[in-house]
């Protein structure tokens, strides 16, 4: 049986209420399931897929590939559309901001290894995403080598030669009869380069958007450089002195280069599935016998041993031995648990102290796998970074397209000379190439980047700035994100030497390698030696000085026949409602004292929430108890949910956007799903890669402190951007109606649109607030 919100396994018997439909496999996805109900659930089930994706069919796999040459959202069409008509191939699914292609694919007609072959082309490269590519790299040599060095050479002739002659002065070189002819002839090569080589992308972009049916800037821009260019080639051959390759030239390198600084902001550091592939179990050792397999040859019922320090293969129960666990990478919870003989244990996590041996479950699968799947899913299927420019190109580039083209025709039946009315066309075109439309995100986003690294905050991609400035409800993971995510002696209760029972406790502890324990032996700063040490299943026995020394759980002291005076025992209850580990530590028959061993809160947590006072704040942790409780009292928490599994996570997180725009902050690999998720991810890099890939931002410092000053970064950022695009369509509500009667040239044009787009640089260039 699967739990109702998370689809876990649920225990037997599951858990189970009166008041709430269903079961679940803990309390903490049945409370989400109470409080958060079934509306908001279908709400979020019929979304547009932004948060998941249809179901791999019986008899199909899926695949998740890279891919390289991602242009611009209509991207994401053409190639959903192209590998859907493949073949054997049943689903695509593109996702432009994290350049990621899920596929679905009937095993039996399709190899997978051939899947990039297959769906290559076009001048995308689709690859192994354990293969890396750098397009920035290719950008720089198109920009630098193909445009700069070319178009320098081609604006030379136009300095020495061409524009002399337009403003009537002789032209500094004179090379006679032939002169025209040699010079145009260098101009339309060195142009030529420009336009096929370095504007390659761009052409190809123009193409995808007719092939996808969504008109992009890509298309507008290919127009005014093809116009230019095919019209300046027809008059060098008529011999005509007006030619408009430097048109063409100017397009395309300042086009490339706004290309380049969103290559840049969209491009990830770090290999996602390198990390993924060091998280997951691949071997299996059975007991007995020992022989190793691999993990996709263990079947339901077959017993595995886990030594220490090694990971669970796959869910299943104890049969045999006890040990602690470490379930914080599937479960959030920062403290380990003691699991024996008939306890459940979850595939993913960590036998910390000694050996046990697990059957494994009906499924014999992972909850690491299915977080690892969960995270694929999420990503592969999350729309991209849709610039608002690409979004109103669809409607912009045909009206220009039919303005440009009504303009020609208007002139020709009106009796214009046809080079007079292909020109007036052409300049139409050329002072509405939305130079400035395409670089008004991406510049600011650059911007923001480059401020938020003044910050110690890096930014994985673009869709930080338009949804973080919208965010309703911001969701904070509790264990590491708003406590520090490392065990530590928070107190030590004692009528005696507080330094003595320290250095008591860590000379036992070293023997062991429960995380507890590793708290104990740093807090201490004296030095003594044990003998004869024994490891019992909860605590240390030995002699310290001489003394027999006992620490462990209370009910250790229990069982050896120790007595445990009253204030100590009143001291570890107290701890224990604290949501901390008590510690009883004592020698020669008697319980000395007791220590708090706990994931202490981060001291800025109370100003972080207040930050967010005019936002919903939620807090998610697998933990229970007084550990929840205590986040309850703060006056900024609207709610918390605790006991909550990594599914469950990102199933809470999709049900709150119900509620709106949810922001979710974390840290661990439990969190990525849940990061994800959310309409926006911050994660903390003190963390692991998993949960930072996942996230839109990383607070590289690990300073809580940092995220809402990404937000409020984000916000100024994003007005930014619509300052930009207010200016750039301003621009060409103007400029187009003066093209249209005639009152620009081609180079006046270009001239004009140049400039649009330096005040939009110069915009951007201002340092953020």
């Amino acid at each position: 049986m699967s739990c109702r919100l998370c689809d876990l396994p649920t225990p037997d018997p599951p858990v189970t209420d009166p008041g709430v439909d269903g079961a679940f496999c803990c309390r903490g996805c049945l409370e989400v399931q109470r409080r958060l109900g079934d509306e908001a659930g279908s709400a979020v089930e019929g979304d547009d897929g932004a948060t998941g994706s249809e179901p791999v069919p019986e008899g199909h796999e899926q695949a998740f590939l890279g891919v390289e040459g991602m242009h611009c959202s209509s991207c994401e069409v053409f190639l959903e559309d192209r590998g859907s008509d493949l073949d054997g191939v049943d689903a695509v699914e593109a996702s432009y901001a994290t350049e990621l292609l899920r596929v679905v694919y009937e095993p039996d007609r399709v190899d997978a290894e051939d899947l990039p072959d297959r769906l290559s082309g076009y001048g995308y490269d689709v690859h192994d995403p354990e293969e890396t590519a750098d397009e920035g790299d290719d950008v720089v040599v198109r920009f630098l080598v193909g445009g700069g060095f070319f178009g320098m050479m081609a604006m030379l002739w136009y300095v020495l030669f061409l524009y002399p002659t337009y403003f009537g002065y002789a032209p500094v070189v004179d090379f006679g009869g032939f002169g025209f002819l040699y010079v145009g002839a260098n101009i339309w090569l060195f142009a030529s380069v420009v336009l096929f080589y370095t504007g390659w992308p761009l052409l190809r972009g123009a193409y995808v958007g007719l092939r996808s049916g969504r008109p992009n800037t890509d298309l507008l821009v290919s127009l005014a450089a093809v116009g230019a260019y095919a019209y300046s080639t027809v008059a060098l051959l008529l011999g005509r002195t007006e030619l408009y390759f430097d048109v063409t030239i100017a397009v395309v390198l300042v086009v490339t280069a706004g290309t380049y600084y969103e290559s840049r902001v969209k491009r990830r550091a770090g290999d996602l599935l390198e990390e993924l592939t060091r998280l997951r179990v691949e071997e299996a050792t059975r007991y007995p016998g020992g022989d190793v397999v691999d993990v996709s040859a263990v079947e339901a019922g077959e017993e595995l041993l886990v030594r220490a320090g090694d990971r669970v293969p796959v869910d299943g129960t104890v049969v045999e031995g006890s040990a602690a666990v470490d379930e914080g990478l599937v479960t959030g919870e920062s403290l380990p648990r003691r699991k024996g003989p008939g306890d459940d244990v979850r595939g993913g996590t960590v036998v910390t102290d000694a050996p046990v041996v697990v059957r494994a479950g009906e499924a014999a699968a992972s909850t690491l796998d299915r977080i690892v799947e969960s995270l694929w899913r999420i990503q592969s299927t999350r729309p991209g970074a849709q610039r608002l420019a690409d979004r109103l190109a669809t409607v912009f580039v045909p009206l220009v397209a039919l303005v440009a083209t009504a303009t020609t025709a208007v002139l020709l039946v009106t009796g214009a000379a046809p080079a007079e009315a292909l020109l007036t066309g052409l300049t139409v075109l050329i002072v509405s190439c939305p130079c400035a439309l395409g670089l008004a995100t991406p510049l600011a986003v650059a911007a923001g980047t480059r401020a938020a690294a003044a910050r110690n905050v890096v930014v994985a991609t673009p869709a930080l700035f338009e949804a973080a400035p919208d965010a309703d409800v911001v969701v904070f993971d509790k264990t590491g994100t708003l406590t520090t995510g490392e065990m530590a002696v928070t107190d030590v209760e004692t009528d005696g030497d507080a330094r003595s029972l320290l250095a008591r406790a860590a000379a036992l502890e070293r023997y062991s390698s429960h995380p507890v324990a590793a708290a104990v032996v740093e807090a201490a700063d004296e030095t003594v030696e044990a003998t004869a040490v024994e490891a019992y299943d909860r605590g240390v026995a030995g002699r310290v000085e001489g003394d027999p020394v006992l620490i462990g759980h209370p009910s250790l002291f229990a069982e050896r026949g120790w007595t445990v005076p009253a204030p100590v025992a009143d001291s570890a209850e107290e701890i224990r409602r604290d949501g901390a580990v008590p510690v009883v530590v004592g020698w020669a028959g008697e319980a000395a004292g007791v220590l708090a061993v706990g994931d202490e809160t981060r001291p800025a947590w109370p100003v972080v929430a207040e930050a967010f006072a005019d936002r919903e704040v939620v807090v998610l942790t697998g933990d229970e108890g007084a550990a929840a409780d205590r986040l309850r009292e703060e006056p900024a928490v609207d709610e918390v949910f605790d006991g909550v599994k990594p599914a469950a996570k990102a199933e809470t997180v999709r049900r709150l956007r119900e509620r709106g725009t949810v922001a979710m902050v974390g840290d661990g690999s439990n969190d990525a799903p849940a990061l994800a998720a959310a309409d926006v991810g911050v994660a903390l890099a003190g963390g692991t890669r998993l949960a930072t890939e996942a996230a839109d931002a990383v607070v590289v410092d690990d300073d809580l402190r940092s995220v809402p000053a990404t937000f409020d970064l984000a916000s100024a950022t994003n007005r930014r951007i619509k300052t930009n695009l207010a200016w750039a369509f301003g621009y060409n509500a103007v400029a187009i109606p003066l093209a249209a009667l005639g009152l620009l040239n081609p180079l006046f044009a270009a001239v004009a649109m140049a400039s649009s787009s330096l005040l939009v640089v110069v915009n951007s260039s201002r340092r953020l607030a």
